[in-house]
């Protein structure tokens, strides 16, 4: 199956199907998909440090991953 055909499958599949592809090309890519040509700015990082001393602060605000996604589909409409 060539890349176009795979591409015009993509809409067919069902949300689910669309997040197994989704993993398995991130397990399959692992850390390519950072791109050293455009690495994070000085702002990007100082948010990441101050979300995860937040974290560190108070670890019982954070939610399950399932949680999160489901707010977010939520927020979003889906």
């Amino acid at each position: 199956m060539s890349k176009v055909e795979i591409l015009a499958e993509l809409p067919k599949l069902t949300a689910e199907e669309r997040e197994e592809i989704y993993l398995k090309i991130v397990e399959l890519d692992g850390d390519d998909w950072l791109d050293a040509d455009d690495p994070l700015t000085d702002e990007q990082k100082a948010l990441i440090e101050a979300r995860i001393e937040a974290h560190e602060k108070n670890p019982q605000s954070a939610i399950p991953w399932e949680e999160f996604n489901a707010r977010l589909k939520r927020r979003s409409g889906e």
